[in-house]
């Protein structure tokens, strides 16, 4: 099974390219676009609140502890890098319930 191009597995742990959107309805994770996956957050994009709520949200999907979901890139940007310790690529994709492929 091939990597969709939104994951990549480094030594220290999986990157997640996000295109956030802050201030949504409700928190959910939205399709692939231009190789980054959709997610919507309902905070605003102000002192941090949508990346903190980003950050508990993917914690809470992929069921892993805060810690092991870190920002590190484009944290005063819509399009960011998460990093995820702990899971390997495949087992990110499944609990994003994105196991049917990149196009939804």
């Amino acid at each position: 099974m091939s990597q969709p191009g939104f994951l990549s597995e480094q030594p220290e742990g999986v990157l997640l390219r996000i295109k956030l959107q802050p201030r949504a309805s409700r928190c959910e994770i939205g399709t692939v676009i231009d190789g980054k996956l959709k997610v919507k957050v309902m905070a605003p994009p102000v002192d941090h609140a949508a990346n903190e709520a980003l950050i508990e949200f993917l914690a809470g999907v992929l069921e892993r502890p805060l810690g092991s979901v870190r920002l590190i890139r484009g944290s005063k940007a819509r399009h960011k890098v998460v990093q995820i310790t702990g899971l390997k690529a495949a087992e990110i994709e499944r609990r994003l319930g994105l196991s049917g492929g990149e196009d939804r």
